[in-house]
C-alpha cells in the first residue's frame, strides 16, 4: 500500500477531500520524523511505536581491498508494533 492508497482509503472512509487527507498524512510523517531526529519516540497507543535506536561502534571489513574501517556510533529509526496489532497481524482473535 502506498501513500496515495492510504489517502484514497482515508478519504473515501471519513468523506474528507483528498487534499485535506493528503496534508493531514504528510504533516503526521514530518512530526515523526521531526521528533525521531531530536532523539524523541513517537507512541501510538494500540499500533505500536517510532523509536530511536543506538547502533554501537563497531568494526567492519572491505574484503575487497582487505582493510578495515571503524563504523561510528549512530542512531537509527525503528517501528515496534503494538501487542495488539501484532496479535492481529497473526490472526489471533
Amino acid at each position: 500500500m502506498t501513500k496515495a492508497d492510504i489517502v484514497n482509503e482515508i478519504a473515501k472512509k471519513t468523506g474528507v477531500d483528498k487534499a485535506s487527507v493528503l496534508a493531514t498524512v504528510e504533516s503526521f510523517m514530518e512530526v515523526v520524523k521531526d521528533s525521531l531526529a531530536n532523539n524523541e519516540n513517537v507512541y501510538l497507543r494500540g499500533f505500536g511505536s517510532f523509536i530511536v535506536k543506538k547502533r554501537a561502534q563497531k568494526t567492519a571489513r572491505n574484503i575487497s581491498k582487505n582493510t578495515t574501517i571503524i563504523i561510528p556510533e549512530h542512531n537509527i529509526p525503528a517501528f515496534k508494533p503494538a501487542k495488539t496489532f501484532v496479535g492481529q497481524v497473526k490472526g489471533d482473535k
